[in-house]
C-alpha cells in the first residue's frame, strides 16, 4: 500500500506540475477572459477545491507542531494547492521506514520543519511573481 501511494502522489505531483505549466504557456496566469472567471461553475469548482485545501490544512496543522510551519504550509497549500499537497504526502510516504504501516503518516506528530513548506512559498512566490 506504501508503494501505491508513493507512485499515486508522483502522479498527482507530475500531472499537476505538467498541466500547470503546460497552461501557463498557452495563457498567462492573470489573463483568464472574464467570462470564465465569472461563470458560476468556474467559481463554485474554484471554492469546492479552496475548501478541499482547507480540509487537508487542518490535519497538516495538526501534524505540524510549529507556528511558523503551520503558517508556510497554509501559504503554500493556497498557493500550489495540490502540488503543495502531493509533496506533503510524499515527504511522510517516504519517511516511513521498511516495514512500518501507514500509521505514522496519519498520526505521527511533526516538529514543525520549515525548509520544504519554505521553498514551496518561495517558489510559488516566483511564480507568482513572474506571471
Amino acid at each position: 500500500m506504501i508503494w501505491t501511494l508513493r507512485i499515486l502522489f508522483l502522479v498527482v505531483l507530475g500531472t499537476m506540475l505538467a498541466v500547470t505549466s503546460w497552461a501557463s504557456w498557452q495563457c498567462p496566469l492573470f489573463s483568464i477572459p472574464r467570462e470564465v472567471f465569472t461563470h458560476p461553475w468556474f467559481i463554485a469548482t474554484l471554492v469546492d477545491a479552496y475548501w478541499a485545501f482547507v480540509t487537508f490544512y487542518v490535519w497538516a496543522a495538526w501534524k505540524e507542531q510549529g507556528g511558523a510551519a503551520r503558517a508556510l504550509w497554509l501559504l503554500a497549500v493556497l498557493a500550489l494547492g495540490n502540488i503543495a499537497m502531493a509533496v506533503y504526502f510524499l515527504r511522510e510516504l517516504f519517511a516511513l521506514k521498511p516495514g512500518d504501516d501507514l500509521a505514522p503518516v496519519f498520526m505521527r506528530r511533526n516538529p514543525g520543519h520549515l525548509v520544504l513548506p519554505g521553498a514551496l512559498v518561495a517558489g510559488a512566490t516566483g511564480v507568482y511573481l513572474l506571471a
